[in-house]
């Protein structure tokens, strides 16, 4: 049996409408509410530029929700989709697309049915790096998807490495025919990683795609930062295209010395008699212990 991850958060139509939240059912079949669904997001190309993170645990999709991101992309293991389900749980009313593995599908008829699978589990799109055959089988099926173009690290050895993608004429027209392949196949939108920001943005008038510039400058229709980067999730050195708006590495850093510095407290305490203390313990009642020795004293 599926299991049906989104919801509407309890939230009453009146109340959703009052939030600008639009009522969807998903192609699994489960009611939901969303800031946006695929038509508004289309309709929205060339008139603003919407922001996207991929975020690695419910706190950071609660935490995105909660800041008003535009969309999300989640990660998406068909072998243990708990993680996305408990993604989808924590932003409920955020368009998401979940990213599926490269090698998760071998055939259409596979890409298919994990794509159907992400949707039963909430997911508002999917997000691969699935050629235009097996996009094709996917749209078909109804399944939203969002292609990826420029540099894509998996198929990076392609490219020369990860490195910047479109830096010469010949690349920069494999770029764009690339991205109107998956046009072809039926996509709504792509990622496009780390080529000049000027072709992203000569590309983006010459295509119906949405496109998710990350790394490729501000002429894309919507700005794609990791979570991770946005919170400085990690010490340095950094991805030139990344910017730290947090530094919770530091944080958390500073966090482990305070554990260490606990334990070690703990076990000093201990060794000294300081711990525990009269406050730490429960007192036998007058009379319990000589009553138990007795009646121990008693027995053959």
């Amino acid at each position: 049996m599926a299991t049906h991850a989104t919801g509407d958060g309890g939230i009453p139509p009146r109340d959703a409408a009052q939030r600008g939240l639009k009522r969807v059912m998903t192609l699994g079949g489960a009611y939901g509410t969303r800031n946006y669904t695929v038509k508004d997001l289309r309709d929205l190309k060339g008139k603003r530029v919407l922001t996207e993170t991929l975020a690695f645990s419910p706190e950071e999709a609660a935490a995105a929700e909660a800041a008003g991101i535009d969309t999300m992309k989640v990660r998406f293991d068909p072998k243990r989709p708990d993680l996305a389900a408990a993604m989808r749980r924590a932003a409920p009313n955020t368009f998401m697309s979940f990213s599926v593995p490269l090698v998760a599908a071998a055939t259409a008829d596979e890409a298919v049915r994990i794509g159907y699978q992400a949707m039963e589990l909430g997911a508002d799109g999917i997000m691969c790096q699935w050629s235009p055959r097996f996009v094709a089988a996917a749209t078909e099926a109804g399944i939203p998807i969002e292609g990826h173009a420029g540099l894509v690290p998996r198929r990076s050895t392609w490219t020369g490495g990860l490195r910047a993608v479109g830096k010469t004429v010949e690349e920069a027209l494999w770029v764009y025919q690339e991205i109107k392949k998956l046009e072809a196949a039926g996509a709504w939108a792509v990622e496009v990683e780390v080529i000049p920001a000027e072709l992203l943005a000569e590309i983006s008038k010459r295509t119906t795609l949405l496109t998710s510039s990350i790394g490729a400058g501000a002429g894309g229709d919507i700005q794609f930062l990791f979570a991770d980067d946005i919170l400085g999730n990690n010490g340095p050195p950094y991805p030139r295209h990344t910017k730290q708006y947090r530094n919770l590495f530091k944080m958390k850093q500073e966090m482990q010395a305070e554990r260490v510095a606990a334990f070690k407290e703990f076990i000093a305490d201990v060794h000294s008699g300081g711990f525990p203390a009269t406050e730490h313990i429960v007192k036998a009642p007058a009379g319990l212990i000589e009553g138990f020795l007795e009646q121990l004293d008693r027995k053959p």
